[in-house]
């Protein structure tokens, strides 16, 4: 019994700091099924996506989905130092010796006890190990409990430094493509501007940054943006619908930059598809069906946007869809985030357009101007 619950604690141990080296420190995608943290994301958003499913109201399901990002984070840290106690419970038991003040039999419970305590560096002493092994593990624990912590205080602020810097580029979008971002949108507002390849080239480093940040820290993938209209995963397939129309064809626009951000976005989101467990779905809804196509071609057609073989650019067009539609729509339907529409089916507000006190705003304005008429009118009058 005693070796069966030493071997459980070096596999416990291990198990834990493997995976906690895997999410924190090694930099790259590891592709084994059985991991701690695989298991628990897993295992806990699927609930959570259920219970999402009871809330009606939109803005109130998207903060609750919000939740679950930050939270997971702090529950994994917390499985991590559960794992790490338990597993040095079980060595203590295992293969040490204790006295406990007043002579009380030591229990498995309390050597937990004296683990937690050992491993938080508490050191109240009413447990006290007596053999050399017992004593090396105490000391092993405690010095595995500060770099525990330093590890929590390095990660948090790394995670949403990352979290910080993808979200401003998004925002940006919310002028430069609508809310939520659209590419008609954007190739209406920009297709004309000289500097669309520069805003090419900065969602290319977009795309790259995501990319590597998502895939060395995964649960940046949970974390919603911060309007219900807005999300990393909206905003990586909108700048895909607005290279693949640039890279299809359009006249005046040049393709060599859109082709270059085209390739790093659509590396990004089969990559990241694959992180999430994403299921390839052959019945998925097309996203531009053919009145879509026309009304965006219709649209783009108004702002002298046109290409000069439409059938040509069209079949480009569903070769570049394919190539990452499949990937976006699968990711949408597990991360439960709605994917933005080729173009908007009637005008809406920008974000920044709208605002609590608008209305209020609106109303004290016009009656000002009507009694700014009424002082005319009499005056004119009294003329």
């Amino acid at each position: 019994m005693l070796t069966f619950a030493t071997i459980s604690g070096i596999i416990v141990i291990l198990a834990v700091l493997l995976d906690a080296f895997e999410t924190v420190v090694l930099p790259r995608r590891v592709r084994r099924k059985f991991r701690i943290s695989v298991w628990f994301y897993r295992d806990t958003w699927k609930p959570w996506r259920k219970i999402t499913g009871l809330i009606k109201t939109p803005g109130r399901r998207e903060n609750f989905l919000g939740y679950f990002g930050p939270l997971s984070l702090l529950f994994l840290l917390a499985l991590w130092a559960c794992g790490l106690i338990f597993g040095f419970a079980l060595l203590q038991y295992g293969a040490g010796e204790h006295v406990m003040i007043g002579n009380e039999p030591v229990t498995f419970g309390r050597v937990i006890y004296l683990s937690g305590s050992t491993f938080f560096t508490l050191g109240y002493g009413d447990i006290i190990p007596t053999s050399e092994l017992a004593r090396i593990l105490a000391v092993l624990e405690s010095g595995m409990g500060f770099g525990f912590l330093g590890v929590v205080i390095g990660y948090l602020p790394t995670i949403y430094s990352s979290f910080s810097r993808r979200e401003i580029q998004i925002s940006m979008l919310d002028a430069r493509a609508g809310s939520p971002p659209t590419a008609a949108e954007m190739l209406i507002r920009l297709g004309s501007c000289a500097h669309l390849d520069d805003i090419f080239r900065e969602w290319e480093h977009w795309a790259a940054a995501l990319l590597e940040s998502h895939i060395s820290y995964p649960p940046l993938g949970f974390f919603r943006s911060q309007h219900i209209n807005q999300s990393w995963l909206g905003a990586l397939t909108m700048m895909l619908d607005t290279t693949a129309i640039v890279s299809a064809g359009v006249d005046g626009i040049g393709k060599e930059q859109a082709k270059l951000t085209f390739a790093i976005a659509r590396h990004a989101m089969v990559d990241l598809a694959q992180l999430v467990n994403a299921q390839y779905d052959p019945l998925a809804p097309d996203r531009l069906g053919d009145g879509e196509l026309a009304r965006l071609r219709q649209a783009l057609l108004d702002q002298g946007l046109h290409s000069a073989d439409v059938a040509k650019s069209n079949d480009k067009l569903t070769y570049l869809r394919s190539l990452y539609e499949p990937y976006a729509i699968a990711m949408a339907r597990n991360l439960l985030i709605t994917l933005p529409p080729w173009i908007h089916p009637e005008k809406t507000k920008d974000n920044w357009e709208a605002g609590p006190w608008d209305r209020a705003i609106q109303a004290r304005s016009l009656a000002g101007l009507g009694h700014h008429e009424e002082r005319i009118r009499k005056m004119d009058d009294h003329f």
